[in-house]
């Protein structure tokens, strides 16, 4: 079985543990690679190569380090193709959405190349008499992100490119699943100029994650998965004093007001609920009709429309839905659908006997849609990740509101309707960090930050944009006076405006 490796100062570098992670083409449920799993020493080797590389590059010209993302695009670009399939093949999406995937984390690296622009401070001149008060953002040294399987690419790029053109050096430690799409990006790195140890991969499980969260010499740690692990990084991080971002679960609700376009809500249901098969924090998972005519008339154009969901292999142009990641995650959803039987939820739609013709052991299945879900429970509770979307219905706006803003997730949310009135309301007072309107997946661009509330997100900033700017900088502020002369006598006082 071929073995994948560590990428660490530029180069392949093979793991030294006995220990490895399948890793499967998700279609054919073949296992293509075996993947290293790195020791604490091995991490720590890496952490040092990170080290050694900091002080040459946050010496570095912003202007020299925004080349370096200028060149990295270019390459994101004319490798298209290549990092899409790369994507589809481990992880499962269709190609289309995977290419669309890379192209979001290409976009933070757009605003990476800004960075001479953004890292500019700010100057107050004779604040007191002869003295003059400026700001700086420095680096913060070695920094690592933790990234989940779902986007191999566009998640890392949320991060690397960011703390990079900021002075940092990044270590990635990857999701086990889909490590090779990561691995190809640091060596798109190297050809663009980054320096050796500038970005290194280390391919790990909880061992690479906790080496890195205790090491002194790591400053701060960035990590994307689910809630459990993001708490768990959080208090971790935040016990060996490293500065902390971590972006848990989700469970997405659209409300679909009487008032809105039925078959741009419908349209957008399918694409939100179903595209990469439901494996997206930003999926919506509940749809919410308000009043019992937008649910019968909702639930009866999606019933037909998740039946004819074109679910096949992920690089057949033809497939609308590709498979789940693993064996082990696809039986997981199934027993969610499963339980929803269980709870006594009406499921409108079964996928879970789903078969793609010719690749029966593909870790595949249909969509799967449930009707008068309840909050009570746990399909409504817990995020599912996977393509099964649970209709929860709503009496009125009031009740539609209170849906998402009691849910102990506030990652994403959607309203549609043609009423502005109602929409702003919902906006205003929803509590959940990103809204759309009419908008079923609400991403901010790469110049605004991604975060969401509650246990969807620890710590006090987001990823890229401002936030991430801010994240991977610490200010610097100096207060200096330059004599014009000798001047006898200690000063007692702190120095104000107009003081002598």
């Amino acid at each position: 079985m071929k073995q994948l490796y560590h990428f660490v100062d530029g180069r392949a570098v093979p793991g030294e543990s006995d220990r490895f992670s399948p890793v499967y083409n998700a279609s054919t449920g073949e296992q293509i690679f075996e993947l290293p799993l790195a020791t604490a020493d091995e991490v720590r080797a890496v952490i040092a190569s990170s080290a050694k590389a900091f002080p040459g590059w946050a010496n570095t010209a912003p202007s020299a380090r925004a080349r370096v993302m200028f060149r990295f695009k270019d390459l994101l670009e004319q490798n298209m193709d290549e990092l899409s399939e790369l994507c589809s093949i481990e992880h499962g999406k269709v190609k289309s959405d995977a290419a669309g995937s890379i192209t979001r984390g290409l976009e933070v690296v757009e605003f990476a190349c800004g960075i001479p622009q953004l890292l500019k401070g700010e100057f107050s001149a004779n604040v007191a008499a002869g003295i003059d008060l400026y700001s700086m953002r420095q680096p913060l040294g070695v920094v690592a992100g933790i990234t989940p399987f779902n986007f191999p690419a566009m998640v890392p790029m949320w991060m690397f490119p960011v703390a990079i053109a900021c002075g940092n050096c990044f270590i990635l430690k990857p999701s086990e699943k889909d490590p090779s799409l990561p691995l190809r990006l640091a060596e798109l790195m190297m050809e663009a100029g980054a320096p050796e140890g500038v970005l290194n991969v280390v391919n790990g499980d909880k061992l690479a994650v906790d080496t890195l969260i205790e090491d002194p010499n790591v400053k701060a740690v960035s990590f994307v998965g689910s809630t459990p692990i993001a708490n768990y990084v959080y208090e971790r991080c935040a016990h060996f004093g490293k500065r902390v971002q971590a972006m848990g679960g989700a469970k997405n609700h659209m409300i679909v007001m009487p008032d809105a376009d039925m078959e741009q809500a419908v349209d957008a249901l399918m694409g939100a609920g179903y595209g990469s098969a439901g494996e997206r924090c930003m999926a919506v998972s509940v749809a919410v009709p308000v009043g019992q005519d937008t649910a019968d008339e909702l639930v009866a154009r999606l019933k037909p429309r998740i039946e004819a969901l074109k679910v096949g292999p992920s690089l057949d142009p033809a497939s609308e839905m590709g498979p789940l990641v693993t064996a082990e995650h696809l039986a997981k959803v199934k027993g969610y659908v499963d339980l929803g039987v269980q709870e006594g939820a009406d499921l409108v739609v079964d996928g879970r006997d789903f078969r793609a013709q010719g690749y029966e052991n593909g870790f595949f299945m249909g969509g799967c849609l449930f009707d008068n879900v309840t909050d009570d429970m746990r399909i409504y509770k817990e995020e599912i990740f996977g393509p099964v979307l649970s209709v929860v219905r709503a009496p009125d706006f009031d009740e539609a509101l209170r849906l998402p803003t009691e849910h102990e997730f506030g990652n994403g949310v959607a309203i549609f309707t043609r009423d502005g009135d109602a929409a702003r309301d919902f906006t205003a007072n929803v509590e959940v960090g990103m809204v759309g309107i009419n908008v079923p997946i609400p991403v901010p661009m790469a110049f605004y930050s991604f975060g969401g509330w509650k246990n969807s997100a620890f710590g006090d900033m987001n990823q890229h944009g401002p936030d991430g700017v801010r994240f991977y900088t610490r200010t610097k502020t100096v207060t200096s006076r330059w004599p014009t002369g000798i001047r006898a006598g200690a000063e007692f006082a702190m120095p104000t405006p107009g003081s002598e």
